[in-house]
């Protein structure tokens, strides 16, 4: 594969990483403890007011699901930087045969090939 498409890959995928990042500080924080694990924040109640608490909690249990999906992508990314580094990237990790071009242009962090995908 060539090294200027690679290098190019690198960046979108640099880029992607720091907005799903900047994504998930809005609601979540960090977890020192696990590598690429966000925890979201609860809400802190505090004036008893229980139809605000109640959509509070509903929105929580709504940011929830989209941290998951939010660290889902991001554990895809930073594997996709990982393969970079070691120089694997590209790569169908079912059939080990090349990914085209094509399809990591349209989504950098694919894992495999669009035969195998499916």
């Amino acid at each position: 594969m060539d090294k200027k498409f690679i290098k190019a890959q690198e960046k979108k995928l640099r880029e992607e990483k720091e907005k799903l990042e900047k994504r998930l500080k809005t609601f979540s924080s960090k977890n020192k403890n696990v590598k690429d694990d966000w925890i979201t924040k609860y809400p802190q109640f505090d004036d008893g007011r229980l139809e605000e608490e109640a959509d509070e909690v509903e929105e929580y249990d709504q940011l929830l699901s989209v941290n998951y999906a939010l660290e889902i992508e991001l554990r895809k990314i930073n594997k996709a930087l990982e393969k970079i580094k070691k120089g694997s990237y590209g790569f169908c990790e079912k059939c080990g045969k090349e990914i085209p071009q094509e399809r990591l242009e349209i989504y950098p962090q694919a894992e495999y090939c669009t035969k195998c995908r499916k």
